[in-house]
């Protein structure tokens, strides 16, 4: 399998831009990136003029640009000196020197060219920007990941000032563990290109004063630059998503690169169910098109999760046992050990199901359950997914179990219910634990059980993918392995978090002149292994949406196939008022749980005093 060419712009990232040379282990010519749209769609209608030269017969090509559509129109205009029409209409002329202005857009490859790129933070003042967004930002300039020419600016509604966002942000950003020598002069460098502007986020007056603003500084680094060179810009939306339109129309609409490209991360949630999520949908392509959106879950991000495709695709001894013939079930396990701590006013409007199950595990599920891809290409990795997607069986409500957490007391400590939280309503039956069984019902997984539990307030931390394999017909060794072969079978387990691990239950004979099995593990463990700090999710997703590389995010129609798994149970749980099992606070969750995993003969694999 080929290992994916270095970033252009980040000598060690992993990372591959849209001119990789080798996909799939293939020599392809590089791709040239489109000319980008000018301006966003009903927002503006322009044309720009592209002028070339050929043999004496000036071309005057039109791009016309609106609501999206792109036309290229010539017509050729006459020049001085003599002109020949030779066979088949082809025009011979004495060669004429372009105007120095023009740009030969043929010739002008926008990813091999330096630009520069412009990174809004929308929400700047929030919790996110300044615990995952900036930090992240940091760590790519620290490691030289971003692109030579940028600038940060925060946006929100909070009056600040370009030196008290510097000081804000500096609060949060850490060196990595292996390189700290120069951290501070680093953190000085990367604080003096973090910029402040105030506004609304549905003003499009106060998006055009940071429009102004963002082509100060521009202007200001293609003074260090050749002409010609083409401005980007990102916008990243760290708000609420009641007003993502808003801010997307203004962004779009007052803020667009005037000859770059415009690109927009959105965070999640991407709607409550399919029709909210519709609407959100058509709202954002009113003002963008689809490979503008960049829909983020930063768990696509996570070094093990990007790890799936290569542990299944480059190692020969899994890929034949992927399938319903050696794997008896399939576990995705999210757990963590505290509370919704303040956040219940957010959590109560979509609970552990929309919150967790319906796009990070998911998300997990369909990476782990695709079909071997045409190429490493975001669009036929993407494909794969929606195929997995659309082939599972609607979710039941019996086969959903829900929870939510009572106060406990343990260790002379009181830990409070969910309910106790002072912006969650007394009589809430939204859940903050949830099990799952799904079903893919195609050749490959027909009649393998995906079993999902999520949940907060239990007893410890972690996020996690076990495989559990079929016993070993006709085993010699049955009566050495005891009455439980549940425990004797074979279990691979990966680790997103905490302690990234792969590792493989296996069995094997305990020294000594007798023949007792034991069960052991064949253990990879990251931070013993490899002694480069793993990066933050945020940085991979950033660095990919700057690069246009799209293969961590979500498509629309990966959206739509998910929610229309979800919805209906979501649906029903809501109309029938279904009343969720209470666990105690630091406890391993409902009991119902693990009556649905027995309905299909199946043990939960984090339960048990051997994880």
């Amino acid at each position: 399998m080929a290992t994916y060419p270095p970033s252009t712009h980040c000598p060690s990232s992993s990372a591959y831009s849209n001119n990789s040379s080798l996909i799939n282990g293939s020599n392809r010519l590089p791709q040239r990136t489109s000319f980008p749209s000018i301006l966003r769609k009903r927002c503006r209608s322009t044309k720009l003029y592209l002028h070339q030269s050929s043999n004496g017969v000036s071309l005057s090509k039109a791009v016309h640009v609106q609501d999206g559509a792109k036309s290229m129109k010539a017509s050729p205009v006459e020049n001085d000196g003599p002109v020949k029409i030779l066979k088949d209409g082809i025009l011979s002329v004495p060669p004429v020197t372009p105007p120095e202005e023009s740009i030969d857009i043929a010739s002008f490859d926008f990813n091999k060219d330096k630009s520069t790129v412009s990174i809004t933070v929308v929400g700047a003042s929030g919790d996110l920007a300044k615990k995952k967004i900036f930090p992240a930002l940091f760590a790519l300039y620290y490691e030289g990941c971003l692109p030579e020419h940028f600038t940060i600016f925060g946006y929100a509604r909070s009056k600040m000032t370009d030196a008290e966002l510097r000081t804000m942000v500096s609060k949060t950003l850490t060196c990595r563990i292996d390189q700290r020598e120069n951290c501070g002069e680093k953190m000085d460098q990367f604080l003096e290109r973090c910029f402040y502007h105030p506004g609304q986020y549905d003003s499009q007056e106060n998006f055009l004063e940071l429009d102004k603003k963002l082509k100060e500084h521009e202007d200001r680094l293609f003074l260090k630059i050749l002409a010609g060179r083409v401005a980007n810009r990102l916008f990243y939306l760290s708000i609420p998503p009641n007003i993502f339109i808003d801010a997307v129309k203004c962004a779009s609409c007052s803020a667009s690169s005037a000859n770059g490209w415009t690109r927009v991360i959105v965070e999640k949630p991407f709607g409550r169910d399919s029709e909210s999520s519709a609407a959100l949908t058509r709202s954002l392509k009113q003002y963008l098109d689809e490979d503008q959106i960049f829909r983020i879950d930063h768990y696509l991000g996570k070094e093990l999760v990007e790890n799936l495709s290569v542990l299944r695709f480059s190692n020969l001894i899994f890929e034949p046992l992927w399938s319903r013939q050696y794997i008896r079930n399939v576990q995705f396990i999210f757990a963590e050990d505290f509370g919704t701590e303040g956040r219940g006013g957010y959590f109560d409007n979509y609970g552990i199901i929309r919150d967790i199950m319906q796009n990070h595990l998911l998300q997990i599920l369909a990476l782990f359950a695709m079909e071997t891809p045409v190429s490493l290409d975001a669009e036929d990795i993407r494909n794969e997914k929606v195929k997995v997607l659309r082939s599972m069986r609607p979710l039941r409500l019996d086969d959903v179990v829900t929870g939510q957490y009572k106060s406990h007391t343990r260790g002379g400590v009181k830990y409070p219910a969910y309910v106790d939280d002072k912006t969650v309503p007394s009589d809430s039956l939204t859940p903050t634990f949830a099990a799952a069984a799904l079903f893919i019902d195609n050749a490959r997984w027909d009649g393998v059980p995906f079993l999902m539990k999520a949940g907060k307030a239990l007893h410890d931390r972690r996020a996690e993918i076990r495989v559990q394999f079929r016993h070993v017909p006709g085993n010699l060794y049955n009566k050495n392995i005891g009455t439980d072969l549940d425990l004797a079978t074979n279990e691979l387990v990966i680790r997103v978090q905490p302690d990234e691990a792969i590792y493989l239950k296996i069995n094997n004979k305990v020294p000594g002149l007798g023949m007792r099995l034991d069960r052991s593990n064949l253990n990879l463990l990251y931070a013993a292994r490899y002694s480069k700090e793993i990066p933050d999710a945020y940085e991979r997703l950033l660095l990919d949406a700057i690069e246009g590389e799209r293969r961590l995010f979500i498509r629309s129609d990966e959206l739509d196939a998910a929610w229309s798994l979800f919805t209906p149970v979501l649906k029903e749980l809501e109309d029938k008022k279904i009343v969720p099992e209470y666990y105690p606070y630091g406890s391993r969750g409902p009991v119902g749980s693990h009556y649905l995993a027995a309905r299909y003969k199946v043990r939960w694999g984090d339960v048990g005093s051997e994880q």
